[in-house]
């Protein structure tokens, strides 16, 4: 009897001494969920506020709250008289195994990190890069996904496309087509010209300003080449580009103008 009393009288004293650490312990978690809950919502909030890219915004958010969350767990367990010097230790030692196995993938989210901050392109883009040319569909945390023109889908690392070389073909509201058409010695080239200029000037699509160019830039092997240079929105570089094949192939044909082609002479000489 004497031993149940003296080890409940134990329990006793260790509720006294730990159930304010635990009500205490316990205020603070509940209160420190609350502002990490208010703390994420003003950040996301801002973030819209600043345009930024929305697949940084929810990682950011998702950084935030877990690093928070890990800070309060730590202050959690300092007030109810845990040791938390190993578990920091524990967990720096789990981070650095981590970081060294997840190097490519570390590589990739910071160059991620860094497309979504500089902002090279966006969805919607046409860019070529590492070899692919395509509208970029999505910019995740670790690739970007392109859709090219043929329907094929590709899958970009964020760390070799953030070093390389980007060519953005939907930046610039604007771009100049360039096009060559050759004629051939015996043709009248002032003709030639006059018909190029009138398909150009006749055409919607192209702007006044800059002004287009049409001039002789070639003698070449068999042909003289006149090279077309005109601004079009870069909505309509391609149809431009493509629709002016045919038509100067077209015109020429109906005025008489040649367009050469590569030819060799053979001579046969026999031996006796």
């Amino acid at each position: 009897m004497d031993l149940l009393q003296t080890y409940s009288q134990k329990l006793i004293d260790l509720v006294w001494q730990i159930g304010p650490r635990f009500l205490y312990a316990l205020i603070a978690l509940m209160i420190g969920l609350w502002a990490i809950r208010i703390f994420s919502r003003i950040t996301e909030n801002s973030l819209q506020k600043a345009r930024v890219e929305v697949s940084l915004q929810k990682f950011i958010i998702s950084l935030i709250r877990v690093g928070l969350k890990i800070l309060l767990l730590i202050s959690v367990a300092s007030m109810l008289g845990i040791a938390t010097t190993s578990f920091i230790a524990v967990l720096g030692a789990a981070g650095l195994a981590v970081g060294l196995a997840l190097q490519g993938s570390l590589a990739n989210f910071a160059g991620g990190v860094l497309i979504l901050l500089i902002k090279p392109f966006k969805v919607g883009d046409v860019i070529e890069a590492q070899g692919y040319i395509g509208k970029v569909d999505q910019i995740q945390i670790f690739n970007t996904i392109l859709k090219t023109f043929d329907n094929k889908t590709v899958f970009i690392p964020n760390a070799v496309l953030s070093n390389g070389n980007i060519t953005n073909f939907s930046l610039e509201a604007t771009r100049r087509v360039d096009m060559t058409f050759g004629v051939g010695y015996n043709d009248d080239i002032k003709k030639a010209r006059q018909i190029l200029t009138e398909l150009v000037n006749a055409d919607e699509r192209i702007l006044k300003e800059p002004p287009p160019s049409v001039v002789v830039v070639e003698l070449a092997e068999s042909s003289v080449n006149f090279a077309v240079r005109v601004w079009v929105k870069s909505g309509d570089y391609w149809n431009v580009f493509t629709d002016f094949q045919e038509k100067v192939k077209l015109a020429f044909d109906e005025q008489g103008i040649s367009i050469p082609f590569p030819q060799r002479d053979v001579h046969l000489y026999r031996q006796n």
